[in-house]
Parts: structure tokens; sequence; C-alpha cells
């Protein structure tokens, strides 16, 4: 049986977010919740995704990352080396970019290394955090598949996407 396991990015994903929605889904999603929110510490994150999945199978572990999020799954997978079933990864953010201020510590340099398990990337033309060639190039360097859904911003729930489905639908290609 799959475990998904959702991390969201700075904030925290409210009650109209997608991944709330894949949450109260009825399958088997966890939240990873984490200690701090706005202005997190990238150790502390990944070290959050391993207490949470430490005691299942990782064959059976699938991660949803979105935007902080799909960094700290790339930092997370460099550091740890653990082979889970795979991780569906929306909107990276480019904490890169001089745009980016946000007070987040150690998220960057982003990692490039390849991932050593499956992994979609989901971006949108015009979000505002990354552009789509980052992006892409993000996909290219991890390893992903990379899935452009368009002029769709953040693709979060300001952009209007709270019942997603088809992220869900992309759930079931990993």
């Amino acid at each position: 049986m799959t475990h998904y396991f959702i991390i969201p990015g700075l904030g925290n994903s409210g009650p109209e977010h997608w991944q709330t929605w894949f949450e109260k889904s009825g399958g088997n999603f966890h939240r990873i919740e984490q200690k701090e929110w706005d202005a997190p510490e990238c150790k502390d994150w990944v070290d959050s995704i391993d207490m949470a999945i430490k005691k299942y199978n990782p064959e059976e572990v699938v991660l949803i990352g979105h935007s902080l999020g799909c960094s700290t799954i790339a930092k997370w997978a460099e550091q740890s080396g653990t082979k889970i079933k795979g991780a569906l990864l929306v909107a990276p953010s480019d904490t890169d970019v001089q745009n980016y201020t946000f007070p987040a510590k150690g998220f960057s340099p982003i990692s490039l290394n390849k991932i050593n398990f499956k992994t979609i990337v989901v971006a949108s033309t015009n979000d505002p955090w990354v552009s789509i060639e980052r992006a892409a190039f993000f996909a290219e360097k991890w390893g992903s598949e990379f899935v452009n859904i368009g002029h769709a911003g953040h693709i979060n729930a300001m952009s209007g996407h709270y019942q997603w489905q088809e992220g869900m639908d992309l759930l079931k290609r990993i």
C-alpha cells in the first residue's frame, strides 16, 4: 500500500489548497508538520521527512512537495540516498534568484543532483517564484519527467487550484 507524504511550502498549505484536498481525500495521505513554517531551516525540514517516513517501507513512500517543499525533497534525496517509490514536485520555488527574499535558510543553492527515484516536476508558465525555464532545468538535473500545465500561477489556492484532479491523476503515474 502506498503512503503519500505531503510537504507544503512556506506558511503551510491552507484549507483551500490542493494539498489539503489530497490529505482529506480519504487515501493514505499524511502531512509532514514542520516546527517552523514561516522562517524555516532546511535541515529541520529535511529531518522532518526522515522522521515521518522512517517506519514505512521506502518502496511504498511517495512524497508530494509544493514550492519550497520541492527544494526540501531534492535536498533530502541528496543527503539521505534513500530510494523511495517516487515524488510529485509541484511549482518548485527558485531559492537561488534575487527576488526570493523569504526568510528561509539553507535551501540555496538548490540541489542539482539526480534524484534516485521516480519524480515528476509540474510547473506553470507564469509562476512568480520559478520561471518555466528554471523548472525545466531542475527537472532535467533531477532526472524528472517534466509537465508544463500552462498559465497556472504558483499552482496553489490563490491561482485557483483547490480540488486539483490533474495533480491527483499525476500521482497515479508514480
